[in-house]
């Protein structure tokens, strides 16, 4: 198994630095066609949603488009595809942060009772719920 961090997605999403994005590319490839197992993490999702929101300033639907088309990638191996998708959703139809979206659909799917926030607007969103 191959761990893929933040800058191959990067490299590979926005071909910036050729050299590196050539090799973003061939690893993906691999894995796409079975020649390479790989996996990521949640924190590497997150960096990447950070970086092309305030870093590159994509849109939120650009945003959007690349999140989903990690998720899309079916030999990534991710731990919480399905939560994420979901928070996805929801941030898609809010005006929330992506990782309060991620926090509403994980206390649900955790079978919290309660959402503890200090935060107006996600305190507005759980209480309309």
């Amino acid at each position: 198994m191959i761990f893929v961090d933040t800058n191959y997605f990067l490299r590979y999403l926005r071909n910036d630095i050729p050299e590196q994005s050539k090799i973003a590319d061939k690893l993906f490839l691999d894995a796409a066609n079975g020649k390479k197992n790989i996996f990521t993490s949640l924190v590497v999702f997150f960096e990447v949603y950070w970086v092309v929101s305030r870093s590159y300033v994509y849109s939120k639907d650009k945003i959007l488009e690349v999140l989903r088309g990690i998720l899309a990638m079916g030999f990534m191996v991710l731990d919480e595809k399905e939560l994420l998708k979901k928070a996805l959703d929801i941030y898609e139809k809010t005006s929330l942060e992506l990782e309060d979206c991620y926090n509403i659909v994980y206390s649900e799917e955790s079978g919290a009772k309660q959402f503890a926030t200090f935060d107006k607007k996600l305190g507005n969103y759980m209480n309309k719920k």
